[in-house]
């Protein structure tokens, strides 16, 4: 399919602003949603302020789309009083908007960290145990779960990247198995976007790499092979001093953030 307006939540940020370039030679036009300031509306192209949180808002945001790409919410580990608004109220508010609005395909940025207490060196198909590294990664979590109910109950089609480290270029040792690049991002999306059936799937957000955590034959099935890997950084980064072996950054997949908090507010 080709969505003749696309609706992408999180525009502002840092996956955001490449998407908004990425995709739109593949969409008629796009609505870009965020809290943050953008760059002003292009051609084809429509800004608009929304906070997640805000059920009529968001109603509004959806109407008149056709596809969602859902990166908006909190993307990193904080306290859960903050996840629970951007990314539990607003993962609701926006599949409830769609299924009103007769919106029948979105992408949902979920993250490794639906998976981050898995062991480093463990391969993991997408049918793997969750193991949530923080409330960040909790709240992933129930984003897919959300996808699948409306995807079970109202057909809503879903695909759910468990996006890797998507940056530039990776930076340090655990990269060499979770990066993905930017264009290997924009790549997947489109895939899945432009694929006559989606159904529900889960799928890893990930580059190609020599000694991949992750293994995923669907995400092959929708026309997405990726076009680059960390192995030309590897002499680079294993330079690097690695980290104590006993750090748990180092024990597990989801490095640094399954040692993040808790946090001191008022608990």
């Amino acid at each position: 399919m080709r969505p003749q307006r696309l609706l992408i939540t999180g525009a502002a940020g840092r996956l955001g602003s490449h998407l908004r370039q990425g995709l739109k030679p593949h969409v008629a036009a796009m609505r870009l949603s965020d809290i943050a300031p953008m760059a002003p509306a292009g051609v084809g192209e429509e800004v608009v302020s929304c906070d997640l949180a805000d059920k009529p808002a968001v109603g509004r945001l959806v109407a008149g789309c056709d596809a969602v790409v859902h990166l908006g919410g909190i993307p990193n580990e904080q306290p859960f009083e903050r996840i629970v608004e951007a990314n539990i109220k607003g993962v609701v508010h926006l599949y409830e908007a769609a299924r009103r609005h007769g919106v029948r395909r979105l992408v949902y940025a979920s993250s490794n960290h639906v998976v981050g207490f898995h062991r480093q060196g463990e391969v993991l198909g997408t049918d793997c145990e969750r193991r949530p590294d923080g409330f960040y990664g909790l709240s992933k979590s129930f984003g897919e779960d959300v996808a699948r109910l409306y995807f079970d109950r109202w057909g809503i089609e879903s695909a759910c990247l468990r996006i890797g480290s998507c940056v530039a270029q990776p930076s340090d040792r655990r990269m060499l198995h979770t990066w993905l690049s930017h264009r290997d991002l924009n790549e997947l999306v489109r895939c899945c976007l432009a694929a006559p059936s989606l159904g529900f799937r889960i799928l890893w957000g990930v580059s190609a790499h020599r000694d991949p955590w992750w293994r995923d034959e669907a995400a092959a099935s929708l026309g997405f092979h990726p076009a680059d890997s960390s192995e030309p950084h590897r002499e680079r980064l294993e330079r690097l001093p690695p980290l104590d072996a006993s750090d748990p950054a180092r024990l597990y997949q989801g490095g640094a953030f399954v040692k993040m908090g808790p946090f001191e507010d008022g608990w």
